[in-house]
């Protein structure tokens, strides 16, 4: 797989190639061919701490692309060192806005009128600007205050044409370097592929918005704006206006007049409530996407990056929760390794070690340190070290649990997310259990029921075939055959004398009642000889099953 000298390329390439040599990853460049495309540009240095300040701000020069796949990096922990990831976190998805009359433009091109016409009020300023779009405040015609996201112009061919670098980049990495066969990056390459073409289809962000808030439609302080369906495109999506404040930008004040642990445990069940049991979430939970609403609720905004856990890997992460919560560092090493592949080179025994060591200090952590986000997304690092493969969800589970920690540490910071894990595991399990018994699982069911018995006749004719033309052969592997009739035969002479004594002992009881001049005891007395011999066949009986059968066992042991 050769590189493209296409010009656009070279200088995407050229770009790349110095953020690299910047940051300290000359091996890379070196590897991947592309020495000559930086030669004089700039020497190839040691990375600090201090430099790494400036890396969020280089990849924001960079374009939006660039600042989408950093905030995805930013979540690898089995690909970058942890000072990497903590500089990729700093990183802002703000952008300079796009003038006026370009809004103009796409709006009116999308909605096909103008927007005088389709607006009572429309704000010139927009409220937010980030890389894929900006956000501005109007009313619709009824009165009903709404919030509109425009798509960026040009923003798909952009990010179509930085596609096909990264692709061509990924490739070659993977056919040449060792990082590349190690960490195989075309995969991971395709997957941020489809999740950008999902967030730029704004109508997928409405339908999510109607999603969730069917979902979340128990959880009473949770507030999902909606969806105007007939201003909403696929490069323009209108919804509900929310008064409040993003968390971050509450006054101490104000945090202190909050409720801050009941909210901050409201949002982590509604999230766990979306990772385990509806088995769809919101992967993007930071600060900046999470409002309180002037009543006292927080608000979801911006569901654009969303995913999806199946059944098998959501009963695998309950256990895996649980496990960190609760201190299990073998439970938990045990419970990934069902979740993942093994590579070649795998070293389980440091796997297993270094897990539970990372969930025991979870344990001991100070209560505002506690972080089930984190705990998760070093485990998939210390996988990537141990040459093992975790399932692409698990990245963003951990993403969003990252996430979700500095929220809800933000509205409580002595918020305990294991307590919180364990509080409400009773409830993810009966939910499951209640969802699993619905009308369309019961139905499914009963087709497979339904395909099975329809199958049936013919798989007979099939095995009855088989059996009429090639017979049957069984294989057995036995012992001592001689030693196997032996023991049949013991058994069934003790179930016959067991029969013979119950037969005396039922008899005797019979007899009991017909009366005799000849008595034992003052009882009749053939009724209390079948007593006696019942009662001596049974303690020979007994005698020989412990002492004789314990004997024969020994002697077959050896």
């Amino acid at each position: 797989m050769a590189l493209s000298l296409r010009p656009e390329h070279l200088k995407r390439y050229k770009d790349m190639a110095l953020l690299l040599v910047r940051y300290g990853r000359a091996d890379l460049v070196r590897s991947a061919g592309l020495e000559e495309a930086i030669e004089g540009s700039q020497p190839v240095v040691e990375v600090d701490a201090e430099k790494l300040e400036n890396l969020a701000a280089d990849v924001e020069r960079m374009g939006p692309t660039f600042i989408k796949l950093a905030q995805l990096l930013s979540t690898r922990a089995d690909l970058l060192p942890q000072p990497y990831i903590d500089a990729l976190t700093r990183l802002q998805d703000k952008v300079e806005p796009f003038p006026f009359t370009e809004v103009e433009q796409i709006v009116a091109g999308e909605l096909g009128v103008r927007i005088s016409k389709a607006f009572s009020h429309f704000e010139s300023k927009p409220i937010a600007a980030a890389s894929l779009g900006q956000v501005h405040r109007a009313a619709l015609r009824d009165g009903r205050e709404v919030v509109v996201k425009v798509q960026r112009p040009g923003i798909r061919e952009e990010m179509s044409k930085d596609m096909d670098v990264l692709s061509d980049m990924a490739a070659f990495l993977d056919s040449h370097t060792e990082a590349g066969r190690k960490y195989e990056f075309t995969p991971l390459l395709e997957e941020f592929r489809k999740n950008l073409l999902r967030e730029l289809d704004y109508r997928l962000e409405a339908r999510n918005l109607v999603i969730f808030a069917n979902n979340l439609r128990e959880f009473d302080n949770i507030v999902v704006p909606q969806p105007v369906d007939d201003y909403t495109t696929s490069r323009v999506l209108t919804m509900d206006y929310i008064s409040g404040k993003k968390i971050t930008k509450l006054s101490p004040l104000a945090k202190i007049e909050l409720d801050g642990y009941q909210l901050a445990q409201h949002l982590f069940q509604a999230y766990l409530h979306q990772i385990l049991i509806d088995g769809f979430f919101h992967a993007d939970p930071h600060p900046g996407n999470v409002f309180l609403t002037d009543d006292g609720r927080i608000a979801l905004i911006d569901l654009g990056m969303v995913a999806r856990v199946a059944p098998r890997p959501q009963e695998n992460l309950i256990q895996l929760l649980l496990a960190i919560s609760e201190g299990k560092g073998d439970d938990a090493a045990d419970i990934t390794i069902k979740m993942g592949e093994a590579k070649t080179g795998f070293d389980e025994k440091m796997f297993r070690k270094h897990v539970a060591d990372l969930v025991l200090e979870n344990q001991n952590a100070q209560l505002e340190n506690l972080d089930s986000g984190r705990v998760v997304l070093r485990i998939q690092q210390i996988a990537g070290e141990a040459n093992f493969r975790l399932p692409s969800e698990f990245t963003m589970i951990a993403k969003t649990l990252l996430n979700l920690d500095q929220v809800v540490h933000t509205l409580d910071p002595k918020f305990d997310p294991n307590f919180a894990i364990r509080a409400y595991a009773d409830v993810i399990m009966e939910r499951r259990f209640k969802k699993s018994l619905s009308a369309g699982n019961l139905y499914g069911t009963v087709l497979e029921l339904k395909e099975f018995v329809d199958k049936m006749p013919a798989r007979v004719n099939q095995l009855v075939d088989t059996l009429t033309s090639e017979g049957i052969r069984i294989n057995a592997d036995v012992v001592d055959e001689h030693a196997l009739l032996a023991s049949l035969h013991k058994i069934a002479n003790r179930i016959t004398v067991g029969l013979l004594l119950a037969a005396l002992i039922v008899g005797a009881a019979l007899m009991m009642r017909v009366e005799s001049s000849w008595t034992i005891l003052g009882y009749p007395g053939i009724a209390m000889i079948f007593f006696l011999l019942a009662a001596v066949g049974a303690v020979v009986l007994v005698i020989n099953i412990m002492f004789f059968d314990e004997k024969d066992k020994g002697e077959t042991d050896k």
